[in-house]
């Protein structure tokens, strides 16, 4: 059963082999990282570290029984209760449900452990994939994205309010 598990230091050679393996995947649907990103690994590694550590960002892997990573689902921009939420899941994982499952266990985690109450996300409209994990994990259209927010594409801001509003 794969385990959701915020990042720590001794995942950086397993997160690096996914986006290696994934590369090409990923860049079909989002700009992709250029080769200093990978060239220059450890050191993203570790200023995602210092940042979830200052608590701007909430970094998550999903990783497999044999320590392999399946997804990466980020929270990032964490201000008064809400954040922006970013993933990615492995081509061999993608379809299986294991993106939906993984966000919508964010969802349960966040208001605990981050103290989040809102989350957004943003989906370029021809990623019929994210848009659909985004649907089944209970967000909602809220409006467009700049297609700087997704790739350079057209797409849609989706909201999940994860606890409810206090009242007055």
């Amino acid at each position: 059963m794969p385990e959701l598990t915020l990042l720590h230091a001794d995942h950086a050679p397993a997160v690096l082999a996914f986006e290696l393996a994934n590369r090409a995947y990923f860049a079909a649907s989002v700009s992709d990282r250029g080769d200093e990103y990978f060239d220059r690994y450890a050191d993203r590694h570790h200023a995602l570290l210092a940042e979830q550590a200052a608590g701007i960002c909430a970094f998550y892997v999903l990783v497999a029984e044999d320590g392999s990573v399946l997804g990466r689902f980020n929270l990032y921009d964490l201000e008064d209760g809400v954040a922006a939420l970013g993933y990615r899941v492995a081509r061999h994982a993608a379809g299986r449900g294991v993106a939906t499952a993984a966000v919508e266990e964010l969802c349960r985690l966040a208001p605990a452990r981050h103290g989040l109450r809102t989350l957004r996300a943003a989906a370029a409209d021809q990623n019929a994939a994210s848009r659909k994990v985004l649907v089944k994990a209970g967000f909602v259209p809220t409006g467009p994205a700049d297609p700087a927010d997704v790739g350079g594409k057209p797409g849609t801001w989706y909201r999940r309010d994860l606890v409810p509003p206090r009242q007055g």
